[in-house]
């Protein structure tokens, strides 16, 4: 039974953790960071302010946590991909996933929340350019690796651009779920697959040597 002791601890620990999260996070989104006070917070999670403070030193240590979580997911994600048989093909078809999850207004406000309060706080801007260099770093490696499988050898400048590229499309729609709550998920989700397809199997410097619509040569 001792053996089974300290397992029993972290577990409860995990889950309190995990309770408190969900209640941050609900409070982060409808009060904003800064009127999500760690006493509504508490009072929402059920628990004294004194026993959050045991888990998380501040309200800032509890966004770390969020973003720890999401960026787990993405490293995930990739891992996946990466082991897949045929890598492009699985990230196309998970352009569906990631759509739907983007287009999700309620995590799509608890973001936008945090990116706002990074804008503010150098702390919190610390923990998002971290996570998304880390996130960054992951996706680039599946792209050079999907790349490389096709024959490709990219510079890496060119695979980081890729990753904003596709960052850029992802993140995008963050915004445009709040603008426009009617957007039609299955035609964006067709359209990215196109545009990911393309992007994915464009030859290396090809984009540098044909200069885009409308622009002026030199």
């Amino acid at each position: 039974m001792r053996d089974l002791e300290p397992k029993t601890v972290q577990q409860r620990s995990d889950a309190r953790r995990a309770q408190i999260l969900t209640a941050a996070t609900d409070c982060f989104r409808e009060h904003g960071f800064h009127g999500a006070s760690i006493a509504k917070i508490s009072q929402a999670c059920g628990m004294s302010p004194g026993h959050i403070y045991h888990y998380f030193e501040n309200k800032e240590a509890i966004i770390e946590a969020i973003v720890a979580q999401d960026l787990e997911r993405m490293l995930t994600l990739n891992s996946e991909l990466r082991s897949a048989s045929d890598v492009k093909g699985a990230l196309i078809e998970r352009t569906a996933e990631g759509v739907q999850g983007k287009l999700d207004p309620q995590a799509a406000g608890l973001q936008l929340e945090i990116i706002a309060e990074a804008a503010r706080n150098s702390r919190v801007a610390g923990i998002v350019e971290t996570a998304d260099r880390n996130c960054r770093a992951s996706l680039a490696e599946t792209i050079r690796n999907l790349r490389r499988a096709a024959g490709f050898e990219d510079t890496e400048t060119s695979i980081a651009g890729m990753v904003e590229v596709l960052a850029a499309m992802f993140e995008g729609l963050q915004f445009r779920t709040i603008r426009n709550p009617d957007i039609d998920k299955d035609v964006v989700i067709d359209m990215f697959r196109r545009v990911i397809h393309n992007l994915l199997s464009q030859p290396p410097g090809e984009a540098a040597m044909s200069p885009a619509p409308g622009s002026k040569e030199r």
